[in-house]
């Protein structure tokens, strides 16, 4: 049973990636991935919905980076706050395999079906997901009726403050050509 003074644990990554790839299989054009793990989540426990939200915010955490931003960038033309925080997600939703890649080298996403399509630009509405970030609390209130408690349980949580690396100008295109070559190629070049 949650209660306000409750300390949510996350789940463990297996756990946590076991249920993206279930909603990604359900996953359809009339129930996007969103929906799709807000059901997801619903159907299991309050305490597994908040060991995932925590888990979710880790591994958004561990993206928070200037050459995961720049990526972001090129294939939205831009990428502000917001925007990089729907970018992260939408990376989760992709599963772990493209979560880890990107995570190595954000360049990769160049390599993406959907960027290999001959449509490079519909990359972007498949990997900035907004919804995405809050399936967990979607499907928290379903269960428990409560968004109190939802603030409660989560608000406690001390977030680290990760390492971006190195800051540069995503304006700069010999910059971004030199670190995000593909990505340039694709969205700046127009080679794709």
């Amino acid at each position: 049973m949650i209660t306000e003074t409750s300390v949510p644990q996350p789940l463990p990554l297996d756990d946590f990636w076991h249920l993206i790839d279930e909603a990604r299989v359900a996953t359809t054009p009339e129930r996007p991935f969103a929906s799709v793990l807000t059901d997801v989540l619903a159907d299991s426990s309050p305490e597994r919905v908040l060991g995932y939200e925590l888990t979710f915010s880790e591994v958004h955490g561990a993206l928070y980076r200037w050459d995961v931003w720049a990526a972001g960038y090129l294939i939205g033309g831009g990428c502000s706050d917001d925007s990089f925080m729907d970018f992260r997600a939408g990376i989760i939703a992709q599963g772990r395999l493209w979560y880890e890649r990107v995570l190595a080298a954000p360049d990769s996403l160049a390599e993406h079906p959907v960027a290999q399509s001959g449509e490079p630009d519909m990359l972007e509405e498949l990997v900035f997901d907004e919804d995405s970030n809050y399936a967990a609390s979607r499907a928290f209130s379903r269960l428990s009726g409560s968004e109190e408690l939802w603030e409660a349980a989560t608000g406690s949580v001390t977030r680290h403050e990760p390492d971006m690396g190195e800051s540069f100008d995503f304006d700069d295109d010999e910059e971004m050509r030199h670190r995000l070559p593909a990505l340039t190629a694709l969205f700046l070049d127009g080679e794709g």
